[in-house]
């Protein structure tokens, strides 16, 4: 049995603002072994970034964690003080930003950048930290990294400065590697060398990763497991075989519609989800998909229940119970 990792219960997230309370994240739970690559999607607004930041405890101003418990290897980390969260952030569990631009501080060096995260969190030299920098630079496919340890920021391509991100995320050998839209906006040629790196990486090292994105086309290359989230909550979860071939949920099922088939040889109309998300500042009672869903039913504006397919694999409808009943009520 794999070796659970990271479990979260009933995570809620809320940004307090003049306008009222933003309720991002309501109620989410789901777990991370040793190990996995689980990719976390939806559209934007969905809750999936601010999930990301929140198992790390970077919630912005005026966000705050306001439900909820957080537990990284049985321990919870959610009530912990931010002296104690500095030896767990960069160190067991790292973070790659989705736009490594604003992450890395343009007026130093790279080198330096890393050598300073290696020795706070791994007590090496000066010259050994700057060694393993080159080292990691190296790994990630960095050409002549003893001279581009020298270099600024701005001196390296998007693509680039992604992998530095990485570089500089795994260095410190975290157990979890957090990674936020890692391959957005770099050209598919360049995505596809920055999937391949994380795949390649987490085979040595044993690195779990949650990759959170809102492409299943990624998702479907490097992810053992899916979790789906729509209007601040999990509307299904499983394996990568459950999500693509035994979709259960009618938002998941409308994300896989809405790609663009490369395999049919013709040309086809892509089928988009109609509407637009919950306004979270006042969010719906019952599903948050209702207002979008072609199965809608009057119950559906009650909260489903969650529903178990099997060990791996659940959604959240009232589909699971209405069987015929859905279908003969169907929205034209």
């Amino acid at each position: 049995m794999a070796e659970r990792l990271l479990s979260v219960e009933n995570l809620k997230v809320s940004f307090f603002t003049r306008d009222g309370e933003n309720q991002a994240v309501r109620g989410v739970s789901f777990h991370i072994d040793a190990g996995e690559t689980v990719g976390i999607v939806g559209e934007s607004g969905s809750g999936k970034s601010v999930t990301a930041k929140a198992l790390m405890a970077l919630t912005p101003p005026p966000g705050k964690m306001v439900a909820g418990d957080i537990k990284f290897r049985g321990e919870s980390v959610s009530r912990l003080s931010d002296k104690d969260w500095r030896k767990i952030r960069g160190n067991q569990i790292a973070m790659v930003f989705q736009d490594p631009m604003t992450a890395l501080n343009p007026v130093q060096k790279i080198g330096k950048q890393m050598v300073e995260v290696i020795r706070r969190h791994r007590g090496l030299s000066q010259s050994a930290a700057l060694n393993e920098a080159i080292e990691m630079l190296r790994q990630v496919g960095i050409t002549e990294p003893e001279r581009r340890v020298n270099q600024y920021p701005h001196e390296f391509s998007g693509g680039m400065r992604q992998r530095v991100m990485i570089a500089m995320a795994l260095s410190c050998q975290p157990e979890l590697l957090i990674a936020d839209e890692p391959t957005t906006a770099l050209d598919v040629t360049i995505q596809a060398q920055i999937l391949e790196l994380l795949g390649r990486l987490k085979e040595r090292s044993n690195t779990a990763i949650a990759l959170i994105t809102h492409d299943l086309g990624v998702v479907a290359q490097v992810c053992t497991r899916v979790i789906v989230m729509y209007g601040g909550m999990v509307m299904e979860e499983g394996t990568v075989e459950d999500i693509f071939y035994r979709a259960q949920h009618p938002y998941t099922k409308g994300l896989l519609h809405s790609l663009p088939k490369r395999e049919s040889g013709f040309k086809e109309r892509l089928v988009p989800i109609e509407g637009t998300p919950p306004n979270l500042l006042d969010p719906p009672s019952g599903c948050p998909f209702m207002e979008r869903c072609p199965h809608a039913m009057e119950k559906c504006a009650a909260l489903p229940k969650v529903t178990e397919v099997s060990p791996s694999h659940r959604y959240m409808c009232w589909l699971a119970e209405g069987g015929e009943e859905a279908q003969s009520n169907e929205r034209a």
